[in-house]
């Protein structure tokens, strides 16, 4: 039987010059998804990774060990208002997880989106319920396009009373007292922006329920910059109006305030809080009347500071909680009940990607004590009773533990568990370790470290990274991994250089000019793992999605001899032209732009697609794509894996260069079924290349 062969890829003579340096782009063909060419090399492909890209008794296995190890299910903090709370749930069995309404009494589905579409291919976005609990809000996308459409549910009936209303991706909700009207925020019609602009140009309104889109009031946005953000939240008497805004994904946003009392709803007029300002604050008003404002600025690691509402301007701010040199601000909650001798604070941190909760006086910001976590994990958002109280909820996950829900009882100082996943599993037994390594430049970086007890010879091992976009690696539950340990391999996360797991300077070192930092945490954090024993080069893989994407594309094009294998998902990958697809022009504030010179010069350095260089025995790779990812577009990872079939000089029986293709889903949320194949086949294609022989 003749050696099978790459799909043919015609490469294109075709180069430009972009600030005086020439840039070839010999597959940009593989750019339009629709042409015949296009369709012919990927269905091409989908043979190609039917036959290199996993044992399937493997993949199998995988797959049945992922869903058991998914069968707790999910549970999630309640949401509430008065005696009602809303919280979602998951069972084994149920492709997502349900919205339900509950009382002392009773409990009943507002929202399953299972029910709605039986494919699985219809997630809930986002939800909130007005003041009173009476309406809610909520936002659904179809095919994993994320693009949201809005309505209002009477929470009594279950019915539909407004919307749906079209163009809300990524909208916030503020509910106005009474559950009349709420602020939104909504992208202009695409008639009304240039082409190429219709994901962009967003706009905040004022919307009362059950009138006509095309009557709501448009309170803020005109005129502004085409990428900008916004948040908008009211505070719960009904005064405050609080908006921030923010260039893209930046890490520093303005913020104003009004006050609707003076104005009414329709007509606010704004107060700077903070502009142009290099630095991000989130503003909201307590019930106290005090405006608190959560913030970086001048404090890289986070403090609370407060103000009067009606005199916002920095040199009102009052430090409530100062910053910690060691740990990072990521949450607080105020309980002011009756019940309490004196209102308190709590505030959740961070110290090195593992969480703590701290009990503080509200008025004066003084230490009290520290909440008792159930181990070294992560906590979710801190939740409180809208209306005040003595009691706080919290979600809490670590590497063996599925999400689950605490309370907090601030008269006790108890802290007890208040919900479990609804199904049982049996666990593995793992080895969990948290350990240091240095990086190129000396900088310590962190890594967790999940192993099978025993036996610490070298093994197949996984390192995952992301590194952007102020994200944080921290704990978390986690079948997929779970799953790869049990068969007896390693599973590294490293807490690379651009999140924030050591605050705003952690996330500053990793973006635009300094962005190789993170290549080079990766790259050292695949050293130590070889050097300490843990795995060889002929056994680690290197693994990442999106941004994590860039990640591994960027390890395997400059230490290409470190990586046996690697998975490379819904990645960005041509740095040149990123801005020209998806949301790419949301990210020139992480990246830089290819229209600035110098901005050039770091992109095209660290580029994948520009990096590839002919006869390189690159790692075994596994492009993951999804039709539907309207943030990064496919394009990215047809273009680069063309590059690299042609380049590589390794056989394509012992290190094939693959492309999975999925339709029907986009770059997020996706049902239990679609993400249990993903995964099987991710780690089967891994365990195929690393060496490792799952354990029956």
């Amino acid at each position: 039987m003749p050696e099978r062969r790459y799909p043919a890829a015609e490469r294109l003579d075709l180069a430009e010059t972009v600030h005086g340096r020439g840039i070839a782009d010999p597959y940009r063909w593989l750019e339009a998804p629709d042409t015949a060419q296009t369709k012919e090399w990927s269905a091409a492909q989908e043979a190609l990774f039917s036959d290199f890209g996993a044992d399937p008794v493997t993949r199998d296995q995988f797959g049945e060990q992922i869903r058991a190890l998914m069968g707790a299910g999910f549970v999630g903090p309640p949401i509430w208002r008065g005696e009602r709370r809303f919280f979602t749930r998951r069972t084994a069995d149920q492709e997502h997880a349900v919205l339900y309404l509950a009382s002392d009494s009773d409990e009943r589905t507002l929202i399953d989106p299972t029910a709605i579409d039986p494919d699985g291919g219809t997630t809930l976005d986002a939800w909130r319920p007005d003041p009173e609990g009476r309406l809610l809000a909520y936002q659904l996308s179809e095919g994993g396009d994320e693009e949201a459409l809005l309505r209002v549910m009477d929470v009594d009936t279950g019915e539909d009373i407004d919307g749906p209303i079209d163009r809300c991706r990524s909208s916030p909700i503020a509910w106005l007292p009474g559950g009349d009207a709420f602020y939104y925020v909504r992208r202009l019609d695409p008639g009304l922006v240039p082409e190429g602009e219709e994901q962009y140009h967003r706009r905040i309104y004022l919307h009362r329920v059950g009138s006509s889109v095309d009557d709501d009031v448009l309170v803020f946005g005109d005129g502004r910059d085409k990428t900008e953000y916004f948040g908008v939240s009211v505070s719960r008497d009904g005064r405050w109006l609080l908006l921030t805004s923010a260039k893209g994904t930046s890490a520093s946003n303005d913020a104003w305030i009004a006050d609707l009392s003076a104005t009414g709803p329709e007509a606010p007029r704004f107060t700077a809080i903070q502009e142009g300002v290099d630095a991000e604050v989130s503003p909201h008003v307590g019930r106290d009347g005090r405006l608190y404002l959560f913030t970086d600025r001048d404090s890289p690691r986070g403090r609370l500071c407060v103000a009067d509402p009606a005199t916002p301007g920095y040199e009102h701010w009052r430090t409530l909680v100062p910053t910690d040199p060691d740990a990072v601000l990521s949450d607080f909650a105020v309980l002011d009940g009756a019940e309490l001798p004196s209102p308190l604070l709590l505030a959740s941190w961070r110290r090195h990607a593992i969480s703590e909760v701290t009990v503080h006086d509200l008025t004066t910001g003084q230490h009290r004590g520290s909440l008792p976590l159930p181990g070294l994990g992560s906590i979710g958002g801190l939740v409180e009773r809208p209306e005040g109280g003595h009691e706080a909820w919290f979600g809490y996950t670590d590497n063996t533990s599925p999400a689950s829900v605490y309370h907090y009882d601030g008269r006790t100082q108890d802290v007890s568990l208040w919900a479990s996943p609804p199904g049982s599993l049996e666990l593995p037994e793992v080895r969990t370790e948290q350990v240091a390594y240095t990086s190129r430049d000396g900088t310590p970086v962190r890594m967790l470290v999940i192993s099978p007890p025993g036996g610490d010879g070298p093994r197949p091992a996984v390192l995952y990274g992301y590194g952007g976009f102020s994200i944080s690696l921290t704990p978390a539950y986690s079948a997929t991994i779970l799953a790869w340990v049990r068969a007896g391999g390693v599973y590294a996360i490293a807490n690379l250089r651009g999140g924030l797991e050591e605050g705003e300077e952690w996330h500053r070192a990793g973006m635009l000019g300094n962005k190789q930092n993170v290549f080079d945490d990766c790259v050292s954090a695949a050293e130590h793992l070889i050097a300490t024993g843990r795995t060889t080069a002929d056994q680690l893989a290197v693994m990442g999605g999106s941004n994590g994407g860039l990640l591994v594309g960027a390890a395997i094009t400059q230490r290409p001899d470190l990586f046996a294998a690697a998975v490379c998902s819904a990645p960005l990958l041509d740095m040149v032209r990123y801005e020209k697809s998806g949301l790419g022009q949301l990210w020139s504030v992480e990246y830089g732009s290819a229209e600035d010179p110098e901005a050039l010069g770091w992109l095209l350095a660290y580029s994948p697609y520009h990096n590839v260089h002919q006869g390189t025995r690159y790692p075994a790779t596994l492009f993951t794509v999804f039709d539907n990812d309207t943030r990064v577009d496919p394009l990215h990872a047809r273009k680069m894996c063309a590059a690299l079939q042609h380049a590589t000089s390794a056989p394509i029986a012992e290190r094939p260069v693959l492309l999975r293709r999925e339709a029907e889903v986009g770059h997020s949320s996706r049902s239990v079924s679609r993400s249990i194949r993903l995964s099987a086949d991710q780690l089967a294609f891994l365990a195929r290349y690393t060496g490792l022989e799952p354990r029956p």
